[in-house]
């Protein structure tokens, strides 16, 4: 994916305020060759912190080693649905260890594929399954990828709670129902850039229509980069445009959608270190 031009406008905000990049691939090679110019550049856009998500041993572990390098940085640990089959008792013993470093703050990308199903569904089920009471052990909020398997989501989700710390569905792909069940849940709903897709209606509705104190805001950077960049490299600057969209839906200021995500972040993930300095 070709990268943003740098010298791409995008919206601003006042020097008060800062926003979350809660789910991002920084371990992936679409950021090897300028990785230290997309942070550079995010920080000065206003994006001061990332989470950067765990999707198999070897992407936790890197995860793990960019957040011990860089401060603005937090780690998830997890398997995604997609490679659910090398999620051997030694692998999930192997992320249980790792989620004990103090800079991993969620357990997860888990869940549900139903689209590509590139694992089989029961692999699916049965790695989801043992990871959210993994989560739940470890006493991690979770972070939910759903595809096409809401009914399932929602049923292991519930046999596995409660989650103290509850979770976030990520990239949410659902309609109003499902967030407010998740909502009801103690869960967050992430807003991607998907949201400025011309098409995309009924996530448009569910952020008309959800409070601010239940959204989060996120890239899945390299993917799903937002109007008017479709199709490039996502990166984690380029938040700001989704948080744009919320704040013209909402019809509110986009630094009421910086105060109040960046926010709920904090309070899930407890996205503070000694060694982070915000400002």
């Amino acid at each position: 994916m070709q990268p943003v031009p740098r010298t791409a406008p995008l919206p601003e905000l006042s020097a008060q305020s800062e926003l979350v990049d809660t789910h991002c691939h920084l371990d992936m090679s679409d950021y090897g060759p300028d990785l230290d110019g997309v942070l550079l550049s995010a920080a000065e856009h206003g994006v001061r912190r990332i989470v950067t998500i765990g999707i198999d041993l070897p992407s936790s572990q890197a995860a793990v080693s960019l957040a011990e390098r860089v401060p603005s940085i937090f780690a998830t640990v997890g398997v995604h649905p997609h490679d659910a089959h090398q999620a051997t008792p030694e692998t999930l013993r192997r992320l249980a260890d790792l989620a004990a470093h103090r800079h991993v703050v969620g357990y997860g990308e888990i869940g549900l594929d139903y689209v590509k199903n590139y694992a089989p569904r029961e692999v699916q089920l049965r790695t989801f399954s043992d990871q959210l009471h993994l989560a739940g052990e470890l006493g991690l909020p979770v972070v939910i990828h759903d595809r096409e398997a809401h009914e399932d989501v929602c049923r292991l989700i519930k046999e596995a709670g409660p989650f103290p710390r509850g979770g976030v569905m990520h990239c949410f792909s659902g309609d109003l129902r499902l967030a407010e069940e998740m909502i009801d849940f103690g869960f967050l709903i992430s807003i991607p850039g998907v949201v400025t897709f011309a098409n995309a209606h009924t996530l448009q509705e569910v952020v008309r229509t959800i409070d601010l104190r239940h959204l989060l805001l996120e890239t899945d950077g390299p993917y799903l980069a937002p109007v008017p960049y479709r199709g490039k490299r996502n990166e984690p600057k380029l938040v700001l445009l989704t948080a744009q969209k919320v704040a013209d839906l909402k019809a509110v200021s986009l630094d009421d959608v910086a105060r109040a995500t960046t926010a709920n972040a904090v309070r899930l993930f407890q996205l503070t270190r000694d060694d982070h300095d915000s400002r």
